[in-house]
C-alpha cells in the first residue's frame, strides 16, 4: 500500500492550536505576494518577523525592487517586522554549480530550498524565535513535501521547531492575488534565479 501523503496544513492548524498567542515566529518570505496571505492567516497568532533571505535572485536590481516591494506591503499592514540581510548571491552559484542543466523542479531547486531554509532556522535559534516557517509553500509550483521535509531537518539540525505548512490550501494562492491587487504589489512571474528566468523567455518568445 503506497503511503499516504502528510496534511501539512492540518499539521500547521494544530501547531498553532498549541501555542501561546504573541509565540514569536521567524517566517523567510521570497517575496511580498506570496507573505501576504500567509501573514493574513499567521497573525493573530504569532509575533511575526519576516526575514527576506533570497540568494536566488540573480540581478540586484530585481532583488532590490523585491525587496522594497515586501517592506511597502509590510508597513501598509503591520501584519510583521522585518530582519534583512545580505543579498548572498555567491551561496546560490556555489550551489548551483554543476547543476546548470537541471530542469525546473529538480536538484538544484531542492538545494536552493534547503540553503534558504537552514538559513532562517540558523537566525531563528540564534536569534531567540520560538518557531520558523517559510512562504515557498505557498506557490503551486514548489514541492511542498520537499519544502516540509528540510524544514524538519533544518529544525532538528539547529534546535528550533518548525511550523509545517502547504499555505495553498484553503484557497491561500489565490487569496494572495486577491491581496497583491489590493495593495498593487509587484508580482514577478518567475522565481529569480537566472535559470529560471531563461526558461520564461523561451516560454514567451515567439
Amino acid at each position: 500500500m503506497a503511503e499516504q501523503k502528510r496534511n501539512y496544513d492540518k499539521m500547521m492548524t494544530e501547531q498553532m492550536r498549541r501555542v501561546e498567542k504573541g509565540t514569536k515566529l521567524l517566517l523567510h518570505s521570497c517575496c511580498a505576494p506570496c507573505s501576504s496571505a500567509c501573514l493574513e492567516r499567521l497573525k493573530d497568532t504569532f509575533d511575526i518577523t519576516i526575514l527576506y533571505y533570497n540568494p536566488n535572485i540573480d540581478e540586484r536590481e530585481e532583488y532590490e525592487k523585491r525587496k522594497a516591494e515586501q517592506i511597502r506591503f509590510l508597513q501598509e499592514t503591520g501584519w510583521a517586522k522585518i530582519l534583512d540581510c545580505e543579498h548572498d548571491k555567491q551561496a546560490f552559484e556555489h550551489l548551483a554549480k554543476g547543476l546548470e542543466n537541471e530542469p525546473e523542479r529538480g536538484k538544484r531547486c531542492y538545494l536552493c530550498y534547503k540553503l534558504r531554509l537552514d538559513k532562517t532556522a540558523q537566525t531563528a535559534k540564534e536569534q531567540g524565535f520560538a518557531l520558523f516557517a517559510t512562504t515557498l509553500t505557498l506557490s503551486p509550483h514548489k514541492n511542498a513535501e520537499w519544502l516540509n521535509e528540510l524544514g524538519a531537518l533544518a529544525a532538528e539540525r539547529y534546535g528550533v521547531e518548525y511550523l509545517y505548512s502547504d499555505f495553498k490550501k484553503q484557497g491561500g494562492y489565490y487569496r494572495s492575488i486577491a491581496l497583491s491587487q489590493t495593495h498593487n504589489l509587484y508580482r514577478q512571474d518567475f522565481c529569480g534565479c537566472r535559470y529560471s528566468k531563461k526558461r520564461t523567455n523561451e516560454k514567451t518568445e515567439p
